[in-house]
């Protein structure tokens, strides 16, 4: 009798656990769905503002759903926008400046993790260091030595820096994913006859593709709002990107809500595309962050 009431108590107890775990669990998920429409709802303010006509905005009490879904507004923005231009600029920069980016923090990654060489430690800490240093504090000094060479009005000062690494935080993140990958795999090739540079193609890469995506990910969002850069080594209208663009729009259509809104989505959408193509190994890559073995 004692056996069958231990028994009984066992699984209530169990079954209460069970209980509170499933509640936690909805509780949860119904704050994510919470936390998730209040960081949407500006997006949707903006696309839904984007609709509509300039009367329709200023009418109060503001309408959650635009009275009469005007799409014709993006084709009017088009018109005065020059979208395709700036886009076109804007990818000038991007594409070369995330791939060497890329590239060369993974094999900065690579040499911090796994080489051997007079001054390593020194040369890291210096490395992870440097991301206390503002940016504003460099600004000034690396325009005047960018002016000397005659490159303002160029993209050349927003794409060659990317060349060093991409900066610290990218090189960090692939030093942590390489020192995950067993060291037994470099001995094996080394013993097939690979060096570094046959090693790193062969199996360090295949083995951090995450993290090189993720690399690649935080360079593009971090170049894409890139504003202060950008405005401070182009001036000319023709070589201006989406954010130079969207901002001298901005300043053009001052009562045009409706256009600027048009403008805005349109700037923001390859940026979102671009980030929910790589989200899942995005999310894989932070998480694994750091793990070994």
């Amino acid at each position: 009798m004692s056996m069958h009431v231990i028994n009984t108590r066992s699984r209530n107890r169990m079954a209460s656990k069970q209980r509170r775990g499933r509640t936690a669990n909805t509780l949860s998920f119904l704050l994510l769905i919470v936390l998730g429409l209040v960081v949407m709802f500006p997006i949707y303010w903006i696309f839904r503002s984007s609709l509509m006509s300039n009367g329709e905005l200023y009418a109060y009490p503001p309408a959650f759903v635009p009275p009469a879904w005007r799409f014709e507004n993006y084709a009017a923005t088009l018109e005065s926008f020059e979208y395709l231009k700036f886009l076109g600029n804007t990818m000038t920069i991007l594409v070369p400046a995330v791939t060497g980016a890329v590239l060369t923090a993974t094999m900065g990654g690579y040499a911090f993790a796994r080489l051997r060489f007079r001054g390593k430690k020194f040369l890291f800490t210096l490395c992870v260091g440097s991301m206390l240093l503002p940016s504003m504090v460099t600004l000034i000094p690396l325009f005047v030595a960018w002016s000397k060479l005659g490159l303002v009005n160029t993209y050349w000062p927003l794409i060659l820096p990317h060349f060093c690494g991409g900066g610290a935080f990218n090189i960090f993140l692939i030093r942590q994913f390489v020192k995950t990958v067993p060291r037994e795999l470099d001995e094996a090739a080394t013993i097939d006859g690979c060096g570094y540079f046959r090693t790193l193609i062969y199996i360090i890469i295949p083995a951090i593709k995450v993290a090189m995506i993720v690399v690649g990910l935080l360079k593009f969002i971090e170049l894409w709002n890139d504003l202060l850069q950008q405005v401070t080594y182009i001036t000319r209208r023709d070589r201006y990107t989406l954010a130079l663009g969207l901002n001298i729009f901005r300043g053009s259509f001052n009562d045009d809500w409706s256009s600027i809104m048009c403008a805005t989505c349109l700037s923001f959408i390859p940026g979102i595309v671009f980030y929910l193509i790589g989200q899942k190994y995005f999310v894989e890559g932070i998480v694994l962050t750091g793990l070994k073995d």
